[in-house]
C-alpha cells in the first residue's frame, strides 16, 4: 500500500510551466512575479498593503521591527506554536511572556492575558494552531484596552477567516507563511499584511538590507535590514496556487468533517474544534490519551509509519526547549499546553486524499490504540 504522508503540496502542471517560464527568463529573484503576487495578495486582502518576504519568520521578525520591540520589552504569545514564533520576540532583544492555552481551541487562552500584562508589555503575537483562528473580536478588543500592537502570527490560517472576512484582511500586522506543508505554498516564503501603507518603505527597507536605490543609480542605507526577498521562482508557485485556494479549504473541511464522522471516539483521543466556518483546517490533530496507552507517542507514531501512514508532531510545548528553560520557564507553569504538547500528534491531511484514505487512518489509528490501551 502507498504511504501516506501528513502533508503533501498539490502543484498542478500549468504552475511547472509557469516556474520553467522564470527560469527561461533569466530573471530569478525578485522581479515583475513578486510584483505580481504582491498584487493578488493585496486583492485578496481586501485591498490592504502586502509585502512578500523569504518565509513566515521573516514576516514576524520584520513586524516586530515595524512596531519598535526592543530589549526591555515584554510580547505576550503562546507556547504552543513553532519555536520561531518566540524565537523572533528574543531576536529582537525582548523577552517571550507565555499564557496557556485553551482546551478546545489549542489556541492562546485569551481570558488568562490580562493576568499577564506589565508595564512593560508592548504586543500580543497571537497564533492561529492548525488554521483555527483565535478570537479576533476578544483579540483586539483585549489589545485596545491596554494599547498594545497585535501581530497575528497566521502562519497556519492563509484561507481561514473571521466572521466571513478572510483573515489578513482587516487588523494589525498580520503575518502569513507559504512554506511546503502550508495550504498555500511557494516552496519556502510568505508575506507580511500591514495595517498602513504608509509603513511599506520601511518594510521594503527592512526586508533587503536597508537599501533604498536612486534614479542616478546612487543608494542609501539608514537601517540595518537583513535578506529576506522572495524570489520570482517563488512568486510563480505562488501565482499558480492561489487560483486554487477556495477549493483546496473547501476539500480540507470535507475531509476534516469525515476525520470526525469516521474517528473512534470511544478511543479517548481529544479531537480537534469543529469549526468549519473558520478554520482552513491547516492540519487534523488528536491528542492521544497517554495515560491509558501502554506505549508512548513515538512508539504510536512508529507503529502508523509501519502501517504505511506519516504522523507529525505540531507541537511540543516550547517553554521546555532549553532556550526557554534558561528564562526561568519550567514544566507546570502551563499545563493546558504541557498536556497537549507532550500527545499531540498530526494525521494526514491534504486536498489530494480520499475518503478512502481517511478511513484507513482512522483504522490504523482504532488498531493500535485498542492493542495498547488499558
Amino acid at each position: 500500500m502507498d504511504y501516506l504522508p501528513f502533508t503533501r503540496p498539490t502543484i498542478d502542471e500549468a504552475t511547472i510551466d509557469a516556474v520553467n517560464g522564470v527560469l527561461r527568463s533569466g530573471w530569478l529573484t525578485s522581479g515583475p512575479k513578486v510584483q505580481e503576487f504582491e498584487a493578488r495578495l493585496s486583492e485578496l486582502m481586501e485591498g490592504r498593503t502586502v509585502r512578500s518576504m523569504n518565509s513566515g519568520t521573516a514576516a514576524l521578525e520584520i513586524a516586530l521591527q515595524l512596531i519598535d520591540i526592543q530589549a526591555g520589552d515584554e510580547v505576550i504569545t503562546t507556547p504552543l506554536s513553532w519555536v520561531a514564533t518566540a524565537n523572533v520576540i528574543l531576536l529582537a532583544g525582548a523577552r517571550p511572556v507565555f499564557v496557556d492555552i485553551h482546551p478546545q481551541t489549542r489556541n492562546i487562552d485569551l481570558g488568562l492575558i490580562e493576568a499577564a500584562i506589565t508595564s512593560r508589555t508592548r504586543a500580543i503575537i497571537a497564533v492561529d494552531l492548525a488554521g483555527l483562528p483565535v478570537d479576533r473580536d476578544e483579540l483586539y478588543a483585549l489589545a485596545g484596552r491596554y494599547q498594545l500592537r497585535v501581530i497575528e502570527d497566521a502562519a497556519q490560517s492563509f484561507g481561514a477567516s473571521w466572521k466571513g472576512r478572510p483573515i489578513g484582511s482587516f487588523g494589525d500586522l498580520v503575518a502569513f507563511s507559504f512554506h511546503a506543508n502550508k495550504n498555500l505554498t511557494t516552496g519556502e516564503g510568505g508575506c507580511l499584511v500591514l495595517p498602513d501603507a504608509s509603513l511599506a518603505p520601511l518594510c521594503e527597507k527592512l526586508r533587503l538590507q536597508g537599501v533604498v536605490r536612486m534614479p542616478d543609480g546612487n543608494m542609501e542605507v539608514d537601517v540595518a535590514g537583513g535578506k529576506f526577498n522572495l524570489t520570482d521562482i517563488a512568486a510563480a508557485i505562488g501565482l499558480g496556487q492561489l487560483p486554487h485556494l477556495s477549493e483546496f479549504t473547501k476539500r480540507r473541511r470535507q475531509l476534516a468533517q469525515y476525520y470526525l464522522v469516521r474517528f473512534d471516539t470511544r478511543l479517548g483521543c481529544e479531537l480537534p474544534m469543529a469549526d468549519f466556518d473558520n478554520s482552513n483546517w491547516h492540519m487534523f490533530q488528536i491528542v492521544l490519551p497517554l495515560a491509558r496507552m501502554r506505549i508512548g507517542r513515538g512508539e504510536f507514531i512508529a507503529r502508523m509509519k509501519a502501517l504505511g501512514i506519516g504522523v507529525g508532531v505540531h507541537y511540543p510545548a516550547m517553554h521546555l526547549f532549553q532556550l526557554y528553560r534558561a528564562l526561568g520557564y519550567r514544566e507546570g507553569q502551563f499545563p493546558v499546553a504541557e498536556h497537549v504538547g507532550t500527545a499531540i500528534v498530526t494525521l494526514p491531511l491534504f486536498p489530494a486524499m480520499s475518503e478512502t484514505d481517511v478511513s484507513r487512518v482512522c483504522q490504523a489509528c482504532s488498531d493500535i490504540l485498542n492493542e495498547v490501551l488499558s
